[in-house]
């Protein structure tokens, strides 16, 4: 049983960190080129 709560906790945690991790990369990235005007002319 407690190895089996210890599981989970850790799959949460791991989750968590992901999510985290791809938040903090989203906010660091410069805006996309696809979201910039574009002066083509």
């Amino acid at each position: 049983m407690l190895a089996r709560r210890f599981t989970i906790v850790c799959l949460l945690s791991a989750l968590f960190g992901i999510m985290f991790a791809t938040l903090v990369a989203e906010t660091s990235r410069p805006a996309r080129s696809w979201e910039q005007p574009a002066n083509r002319h």
